[in-house]
This record gives structure tokens, sequence and C-alpha cells, in this order.
């Protein structure tokens, strides 16, 4: 069906539309700047009123029931009661203020008389503002009735309830059920307490028997708590002819519901509120409990309690409302209710009525809507009467909206809208008012901006007037408003410059204009350079214990020297600097210094650099590293007689992964309190099987080790004590030595304490010759060492030991094979043998691998030849001439040995282009054996060393002049030099590298020129060889402003010094130059710059080179005074 409207309401519609979009309202609030200048009547506003409901708590001393407001004139204040006019001025028992309307109802015995709803008027000549409603509440003391209570008798098996039947009063109320003596009543599937208080039982037990059922009421707003009387119950035994264990048989029945009766309700509550359902079901076996929501899933906030007999929805919203089901069943059968859940709301705004300042013969639209369930009453006021009390010829109500045509001053009034339904009310106030007044700008004359470049900038102007002004800005004077896509003037006035410029610097001004007259301020914009960070702090990890340091530099407005903050913050809050001798947080230049790092200092910490007009940051995540915490939990599991299984949680490892855990024993019966290492495992296991040995008491326990160390153990396990066992192992590293020809020494490593496994340790020593068939000779020892006598002289044996205990052998033991004794010279004629070797290797080759490095190869010597045991091999070798001349030097002879039986070997640390002659031979116990037949050789050409000497002589302004000394090692046939240079300045700025060929290997000095004045300059030199160059050599000199003479006619003693020269170590300078003239004494001074100490020293006519110990620092070395700058250190002399 399509409506329609009357053609006078669509006019009247549309004519509100137009003035909506004309004019906006704005809520009204008269500054305090305007009415220090302009007596501007307002009409009264409610600024303060007590709540809704003010409860009389029999505990407090008095009650004030607060009515404040403000207006131009002061409002006057009255209140009534009940709907009725009340006067507190009248009574004397109330406390009042004057200029209020407040009064305070005194605690004396008479507050039921009090007891009603308030509400306040507050009025001037111009109109009246009300109060909502205030209820004073005076709660009565909640009482149990003094009733006598009968037992209740109850037969076994069937269901009852205990009815509590609570007083009323202040919510919220708690329902306790407890014994005489306070024992709460235990509560579960059969026994539970329903929302309202009763006590549910599902069916009788024996054990309910008791006279003592109490239930306690409390009201904690009120801090009471009252008692019903104890009631009794007394479970009846059925009696049966039957036997005793049928007779006390409870008969199983079908559930039926106790709480809620019939099967369906309907639950009504207000948005907000928890919905609780319950359904409390009797019948045995005791009947279980489920809960639906018909045709929806229950919602994700719902909740179980009460052994699942009540559901509660907490802050129930509207899609909560619905269908719910509860079902109680147990093998019986079931029994079912049916919820209808209804949510309804409270009064909610949805346009609450603004305040409004509005010009004379404007229209004035007022509008009030609100929502809620049930659907809301909307009724009217103005200044406090019923709208149809109070008519206006230029005043119609349009549906939720209010229109004053053609206002009038006269129609300044204070309009009241109020919304309710039986869930509550809201009430609000709208002051309009209808008045004229020209511009009144509120923003301070003449203030100052500052801007930072490339920002934003905002600039004031607060205006206040009817009809609103129109705002315009305006800059140096111009009348031309400021425009483009960089200024925007806001509605309160404030003019925006988006990404500010240098050039926008200068005078603005605003202007504010309405009907009634214009207004305009100055004010001036400084426009200054960013603030940054240029050096940023760098993410650290840091040494627990250690100092950690993070820079900062910043670059701002040198007009804000005397505003700027540097300020450091750790995890955004700032870092305080107390400089105390407790302090670890030290700040110099920027720089943040933590003393003795700990854990807590870990975090992101933010250099913050502030001016009054613009911050900067830069952030670093400072880490601290530290050893891993000791592991938690450590237990013991799968426990077996030779293993165990231990378990831990890891510890903190503190930044820095955890790379292993090493486990640790220590034992009761032979080292006490010494802790051993067990076993190492990886560091992302938790988790071992540990072999264990037998009769042994354990204890155990773990610490982590990480790239910072081994962190502290973790707490020990329980000991575990495992059961003697046979040995599991036999003695290791048996030698067998013959130090007299006809005997053989076994000698062998024990087993450990811990390794016996148990008592009555001994071994059995097993051997017989290699080279015959023979039967094993065996022995039990309880030592380690063990005698073979009447042995033939070094011939092959094999040898086994095994260890065996009172429990048993150990395992089948390893063959090794050993020689008896050796010849020896003390019993056998020197003529006839000898000790050593008798023949040397043979087929000895040399291969060339590289300048510096040969392999060397020979055919072994026969052993029937070696007279013993093989000890190795050993190449003695030795330099006959460097191929570079033919001069002979024979070398120092050098030797390496190869032990163990081999063929060939490698001979490194050779001398390039070079004549060698080398021989091998073979030794043993004895001795060396006979060497083979020399073999020479050469290497080929290599690269060649550093040159010893290079400095340089002569420094003018444009030329400095260089020397050196060819290298002692040319390792070849030297070919030339290369000599490289580049400028060099103290800030690590370097210029482009100059290279000079030098091709004849016999110049040792080199001018080099078309150099810069007053220039810092390094310079590199290498010798050459046709395979390449070898090691840099470097020194440093600084060109002189002016170019010196050193001809004989310089005036005066200028040439009495010549080649002035340094030479420069780690500690040290050494000086030297050639006296020209006939001077006793020299005067040397030299300067630490970095120090700013001077030294000074005489050295004599006779001294030509002088040592200075020294750091390498720029010195000054004074003589005749010339000034002359040396090399390498950039020394100035003075001729004196």
């Amino acid at each position: 069906m399509r409506s329609q409207r009357s053609p006078g309401l669509v006019a009247v519609l549309g004519w509100i539309t137009c003035y909506c979009a004309l004019y906006t309202t704005a809520a009204i609030d008269i500054p305090l700047e305007v009415l220090g200048h302009v007596n501007i009547e307002q009409l009264p506003t409610i600024t303060d009123q007590s709540p809704s409901t003010v409860i009389a708590f029999p505990f407090d001393e008095s009650f004030p029931v607060t009515c404040e407001a403000k207006g131009n004139p002061e409002p006057e204040f009255r209140w009534t009661k009940n709907g009725v006019e009340f006067d507190p001025f009248l009574d004397p028992r109330l406390m009042k203020e004057e200029n209020s309307g407040t009064f305070v109802i005194e605690n004396n015995g008479n507050l039921t008389e009090y007891q009603g709803i308030y509400r306040c008027y507050a009025s001037n000549k111009l109109g009246t503002a009300i109060s909502e409603e205030i209820e004073f509440y005076v709660p009565s003391v909640p009482k149990f009735p003094k009733e006598t209570l009968a037992p209740l008798e109850v037969e076994e098996g069937q269901p009852f309830i205990l009815q509590c039947d609570p007083p009323k009063g202040i919510p919220p109320l708690q329902i306790y059920w407890m014994t005489i003596n306070l024992q709460h009543i235990e509560q579960d599937e059969r026994v539970s307490m329903g929302l309202n208080g009763d006590l549910y039982f599902s069916h009788a037990e024996h054990k309910d028997s008791r006279r003592d059922y109490c239930c306690f009421a409390a009201f904690p707003r009120i801090r009471t708590i009252v008692q019903k009387i104890a009631m009794a119950v007394i479970v009846k035994t059925k009696k049966s002819d039957m036997s005793p264990e049928a007779a006390n048989a409870i008969l199983e029945r079908r559930p039926s519901l106790l709480t809620p009766s019939g099967g369906r309700s309907e639950t009504q509550l207000v948005k907000g509120e928890d919905l609780k359902l319950e359904c409390i079901a009797e019948g045995f076996p005791t009947p279980q409990v489920e809960w639906v929501k018909i045709g929806h899933q229950l919602p994700v906030r719902a909740k179980l309690e009460n052994h699942g007999k009540l559901l509660i929805v907490p802050k129930v919203e509207q899609e909560d409302k619905g269908k719910y089901m509860c079902k109680a069943k147990n093998l019986l059968g079931e029994a079912i209710h049916y919820f209808t859940v209804r949510v309804e709301e409270p009064p909610e705004w949805l346009f609450e009525p603004e305040s409004q300042l509005s010009m004379i013969g404007s229209d004035v639209l007022i509008k009030c809507s609100a929502s809620g369930t049930p659907p809301l009453a909307i009724s009217w006021r103005v200044n406090g009467v019923p709208l149809q009390d109070a008519p206006a010829a230029n005043r119609k109500t349009l549906g939720e909206t209010i229109v004053l045509h053609n206002a009038k001053a006269s129609d300044s009034a204070v309009y009241q809208c109020e919304a309710s339904n039986r869930h509550g009310s809201l009430l609000s106030n709208a002051n309009i008012m209808i008045m004229n007044l020209p511009p009144m700008i509120l923003t301070k004359e003449g203030e100052d901006y500052s801007a930072v470049e490339g920002k934003g900038v905002m600039m004031h102007c607060r205006v206040f007037s009817s009809p609103p002004s129109t705002i315009t800005w305006s800059r140096d004077d111009s009348s031309e408003s400021v425009e483009g896509p960089r200024f925007s003037v806001h509605d309160n006035g404030s003019l925006e410059i988006y990404s500010v410029e240098k050039d926008d610097t200068g005078q603005y001004t605003c202007l504010a204009k309405n009907t009634e007259g214009t207004s305009a301020i100055e004010a001036m914009l400084y426009v200054k350079d960013p603030t940054s960070i240029v050096v940023a702090p760098e993410d650290q990890q840091i040494l627990m214990g250690t100092t950690a340091q993070l820079s900062c530099l910043a670059e701002y407005d040198k007009s804000f020297s005397n505003d700027f903050q540097l300020l450091w913050e750790k995890d955004d809050i700032e870092l305080t600097l107390n400089y105390t001798e407790n302090s670890r947080y030290f700040v110099e230049d920027g720089s943040l210094q933590i003393i003795n790092v700990s854990h807590r200092d870990q975090g992101v910490y933010t250099c913050v650099a502030r001016t009054p007009v613009d911050t900067a940051t830069a952030s670093a995540l400072l880490m601290v590293l530290d050893v891993p915490d000791a592991p938690d939990n450590l237990v013991l599991s799968e426990h077996k007689s030779k293993s165990v299984k231990l378990k831990w949680f890891p510890g903190d490892d503190h930044n820095s992964s955890t790379t292993e855990f090493i486990i640790e024993y220590e034992e009761s019966q032979w080292e006490p309190g010494n802790w051993k290492e067990l076993l190492q495992i990886p560091g992302n296991h938790n988790s071992a099987v540990v072999k264990l040995h037998g009769h042994v008491d354990y204890c155990f326990r773990v610490s982590g080790v990480n790239a910072v160390g081994r962190g502290l153990p973790s707490e020990p396990t329980e000991r575990y004590k495992t059961p003697p066992a046979a040995p599991d192992k036999n003695p290791e590293n048996i030698k067998i030595e013959g130090h007299l020809p006809h005997e053989m020494d076994i000698n062998w490593e024990p087993l450990l304490l811990i390794e016996q496994n148990g008592p009555g340790l001994e071994y059995k020593v097993s051997y017989r010759r290699q080279d015959m068939e023979e039967d094993w000779k065996e022995h039990m020892v309880k030592r380690h060492s063990f005698v073979v006598t009447n042995t033939p002289t070094f011939v092959p044996y094999e040898i086994k030991i095994q260890a065996k205990n009172h429990q048993g052998w150990g395992p089948e033991p390893k063959i090794v094979t050993g020689y008896s004794g050796e010849d020896s010279f003390f019993w056998i004629c020197p003529k006839e043998v000898t000790s050593v070797p008798s023949a040397a290797p043979d087929d000895v080759a040399v291969e060339v691998m590289n300048s510096s490095v040969v392999k060397v190869s020979w055919m072994r010597v026969h052993k029937d030849k070696l007279h013993g045991h093989l000890g190795g091999y050993r190449i003695n070798w030795w330099r006959l001439r460097s191929l570079a001349d033919s001069k002979t030097s024979h070398g120092d002879k050098h030797t390496l040995t190869f032990p163990g039986d081999r063929n060939h070997a490698t001979v490194p640390g050779l001398t390039p282009f070079s004549e060698y002659s080398l021989i091998v031979m073979t030794f043993n116990g004895r001795g060396n054996g006979p060497g083979s037949h020399p073999v020479n050789f050469k290497t080929p050409e290599g690269v060649p060393e550093k040159n010893p000497v290079f400095r340089v002589t002569d420094v003018q302004k444009h030329t400095v002049s260089l020397v050196w000394d060819p290298p002692s090692e040319p390792n070849g046939i030297l070919t030339g030099y290369l000599l490289d240079y580049q400028y060099i300045n103290d800030t690590e700025e370097v210029g482009p590298l100059q290279m000079v060929d030098i091709r004849n290997p016999r110049t040792t000095k080199w001018i080099l020129r078309e150099l810069e004045p007053l220039s810092k300059y390094k310079f590199y030199l290498r010798s050459c060889t046709t395979v390449g160059c070898g090691p840099v050599v470097s020194e440093e000199s600084t060109t002189t402003l002016e170019t010196t003479s050193t001809s004989a006619s310089t005036v005066g003693l200028i040439a009495a010094l010549l080649n002035v020269s340094s030479a420069v170590s780690d500690s040290s300078a050494n000086i030297s130059w050639i006296s020209g003239g006939e001077h006793t004494e020299f005067y040397i001074a030299y300067m630490n710059n970095r120090k700013l100490t001077l030294a000074f020293f005489f050295v004599l006519d006779i001294v030509s080179v002088i040592e200075v110990d020294c750091v390498c620092v720029e010195q000054l070395i004074t003589v005749a005074g010339l000034c002359l700058k040396l090399s390498s250190m950039s020394f100035h002399s003075y001729l004196h």
C-alpha cells in the first residue's frame, strides 16, 4: 500500500531539508573570555545532580541530594517530591547552602519520611532547566519471619525441597545453605540450590537426615546476613518382608522437573543483564541435564554451572533471544522444558537534543529521537512546563522535531525531551538561545608559531559570534586570502599549512566577519630546519656484566640551542639519569653508556631528539647475552640395571642458543662430592638415556652450554644405585716393551674404580708366540703389569687381557701384538751386531711442488735391517746457494722427523730460487741409521721479500724524494719496483691511488712531482720479479707550504741542516740529519697533539742520529730556526 502526504506537510518537510542544508546548529557554551568582555545572558544549565537512586544505608551519617546549575543571571532552585512542590528551606532538619539547590538529609532516625521521588528545577528570567528524577530509598532491615517448622519426613529415594523464602532487600542477594556449625551443605548432581534459594534433592538418601539445615541470606550492600530457623529432615527407610538387600534398594524411576514447573515458560530481561535458565530434576539414577537453543547453536558466551543444571549467558544481546530447551534424562526416560526468552531494551538516544545559539530571524530545529523495547513514550517540556501548557504561535511539532519559525530573542528557552519505557527514562535539556553578536576573536593577538620545514602547522583563530562568522586568512599586509592545495581553513577558524616551506615565513592575518561586524588578529610564522638523527644507535648483542654504549648524534635548527633536548627511552619509558654512585646509566655527548649490563637492561632503546616544534627518534635493540640458566625439573625415569633416562626443561638461553647439555654424575663410594662429566648431548634435546656402571650409587645434574659459556648446573636428582654386574670392558692401552733381551714387560691401564662393576676385580693375562703354533699361557693377577721371562730376542707375541670380578668375566678381549726385548750391546760384542738400523733408504727422489715446498719419496728399509722397532724416517737438508748470484754459501742444516712406516713426506719453508741438498735416514729406539746418498734440487723463482729500508729524504712544496734498499732476499731475478701513492688526511678521506712502474732494478731513489702543497700523502713500495711483486712497505709525508732552498747562498745558517729523515716504529722515532755548519748543540722539541704536552731536549753537535721514544704522534724538531716538514710522522725542525 502506497502512503500519501498532504501538500502542506510536503512543503514543510522540504523547507526543513533546505534549512538543514544551509545552516548547521552547534552546541552552545559561551566562553569565559566572551563573558569577560560582554555581559551575555545565559539560560540555566544543570551541571551536577545525584544519581537516579540514592540509597539511605543505615551506616552512613548523611545523604546529599545534589542539584547544581549555572546561568546568567544566577539560577534559582526549587524541588518537587512525588510530583508535589517541596521546599527544603522550610524543613529545619535539612542542611542547605546558599546559591545551590543541594540539600542534605541527616541520618537521625527519621529517614522514612523523606523517602520519595525528587526533581530539581533551576530557573532564571530566560528559562528553566530540570534534573532527572532522583529516588531517595530507605531500605528496611531484612528479616526471616519467626516460625516453627515441623521436621520434614521423606521416604528414602523420594525427592524433596527445602524452601528458603529469603526476605526482600537491596540486591545483590547471596544465599548459603549451612549447618548450625557453619559447615556448608555439600552440593552435587543430586543436591543443589536453585536460583530462588531453595535446596533441591533429586532423591533422598539416609545420610540426608539431620536437624540443622540453615538458610543464610546475605545483603552485602547493607552489610547484613540473616538466618532462617533450622530445618530438620528425617529420611525413613522402606520396610518390607523382602530380604534386607531388596528392602534397602531404591526403586529406579524416570526424571521429572522439580523446577521450573510445566512444560513451557517465558523469560523477559533487559539487554546487558545475565540470562539465567535452570532445570533441576528428580529421578533415580540422578538425571543429567542437557541444553539446546532451538534452531541455533548455544551462544559462544554461554556457560554451564551447578553441575549442568544452570545455563548462563552473560550480558545478553538481542541475538540471544529465542527458544531454549533443557532435557533431563536417565536410563528410564527424559523430561523436557521449553523457555521463550525475550530481550527488551531501556531507552537509548538516537539523537539527543543539542543546545543551540541561533541568530534572530532564523528557523530553529530541535530534534529528539530514542530507541527502546517496548516502544518509548516521548514527552516535551519548555522551561519545565509541558509543551501543551506553554503554547507559542511560531512553534510547531513535526514528529520527533520542534520547529521555531522566525525566532525572536524572546524565544530563548530550555527545552526538555524525556524518553521512557518500563525499563527507565532519559532526560535531556537543550538550551536554545536566540541573539545577534559581532565576531569576538578569542585567540591571543600576536601569537608566534614555529613550524618545521616539510611538516604541517596549525595557526588558530577561535571566534565567537552570532550568526557564525566567515573566516579568511591573508599574509604580509596582502588583502588576498591565502590559497592553494597546501592551505586549509577549518570550521573552527584555524589555518592549517601542509608541508611547510621556508618561503612560508611571515606575518599572517585572520579576519572574522558577520552581519554584525568584523574583527582581526595577526600572527607570525617562523619556519625551522627539521630535527634529524645523523648517527643512529645500532642493534647490539652485549655480554652480561660488560658495558654497552649506544651512540646518537642529531642535527637541529640552531635557534633552538637553548631548548634542544636529547633523551633516551627504554621500551618507550624515559630513562632517569641521576649520576649517583649506584647509577648505571650515563649520557655523554649523546651516547648512552650502560655499566654492568644485566638481564633487565635488555630491550628497545630509543634516542629522542626534541625541540619545541618537532621530534626525531631512532631505536636499537639491545640483547643481553649470558650463559644458559640452570635446567629445571630434572627427573629420572626408565630405571634399568645399566641405564637410566634423564629428562629436564631447558633454562633460558639468554639470546644465545644452547649448543649442548653436559650431564654430570657424582657417586657416594669413592669420591663423594666430586662431580664428573658423563655425557654431552646436542642443545636441541631435553632428555637422554645414560649408560651406567654396576654397583654405583649415582646422583646426576645437567648444565647448558652456549656461545657465551657454560651455565650453572641444575639441582641434583635423587640417588639411584645400580646392582653389581660382571665387568663390561677390559683394560686398554696395553703396552709391550722389551727392556731386556729375554724378557717382555706387559703393562696396561687398570679399570677405574667405577668401571669395576662390583668387588673382587682380577685380570687374566694370556700370551703366546705369533710365529709358532702353541697354546695360550694364562696367569691371574690383581696388579696391572706382568713380566714374561725367558723369551727369544725380538720375536712377536700375541697378548690379551681379560677382567673378572665376583659377578663373572668381562667381554672377550682383543688380541694385541708385541715384541720381546731387542739386541743390546751390553751382552753382545759390538763388532758382531749394531743396535741402530744398518741400512739407508734407497731411490730417494725430490718433486718440486712450488717455490718453497718439495715432496720427497724413498724406498723403505727392510725390517731385517731395522734391528728393533721402526721409529720412522728423518730428512736432513741445507741450502747450498742462491741462484740469483753464483756465490756459494752453505746454509744451516734443517731436520724434519716423520714417525711410523712411510715412503714419502713434504718439506715446506724453503727459500725460492735456491739450490738445496738433502738426505733421508731411518731410526729405531737406539738411534739413527746411515743417511742416503745426497740429492740436490733447485727451487723456482718467487716474489721478493719486503724492502728493509724505505724513507722520505726531501720534502718540498710540489715534490717528495724517496730512497730505499733492495730486498735482502729477492727470491729470483729482480725486475724492478712498483711505487704507489695517494692523498690522505686525518678524517680517513683518501684520494685515488697513483702508480709508478720502475723497470730498472738498480734504481733505489725516486722524486715524485706535481704534488699538492701542504698535503699529506702515503707512499707504498713493492719489489718485483717475473713471478710477481712482494709485500708492501709504506711511508707518509706532508708537502710544505713553500719550496725550501738548500743552496750555499741561503742567508745565515739555513744550510746547516741537511738530509733530515725519520724512521718510525710502534714506540719510537729514529731521526737523522747531516750538519753543514759549526754548531755545538741542537735544540729539539716534540708535541703529543692528543695530550697537548710538549717535551724538549738538547743534542750535542757530534750526534747526527737520535731515537725518540714516543707514541706515533706529531712531533717538533727545532734546529737553528729552520722549519722543515719530515716524512712519516709530520716532523717540523727549526734551525737553532
